[in-house]
């Protein structure tokens, strides 16, 4: 096999039609990561790691915006 082969010669993987992966359907998606940030900012504050925390709460805030908009 020929090791520099061109990469138009790999099996192309297939999308749905719609253009979204399975599994996101869009419903309850900014809510459910909307709760998960927030956990994982809880975490990071306990810990100490105010860098990771103040990350993961703009994540958060990310998706409650998107939670108003619906």
């Amino acid at each position: 096999m020929n090791e520099w082969r061109n990469a138009n010669d790999r099996p192309q993987r297939r999308r749905p039609p719609s253009g979204r992966r399975q599994g996101q359907n869009g419903d309850g998606n900014a809510q459910r990561n909307y709760e998960r940030y927030v956990a994982l900012a809880r975490e990071a504050t306990l810990r100490g790691d105010v860098v990771e925390a103040e990350n993961c709460y703009q994540h958060a805030e990310h998706y409650f915006r998107m939670m108003r908009e619906q």
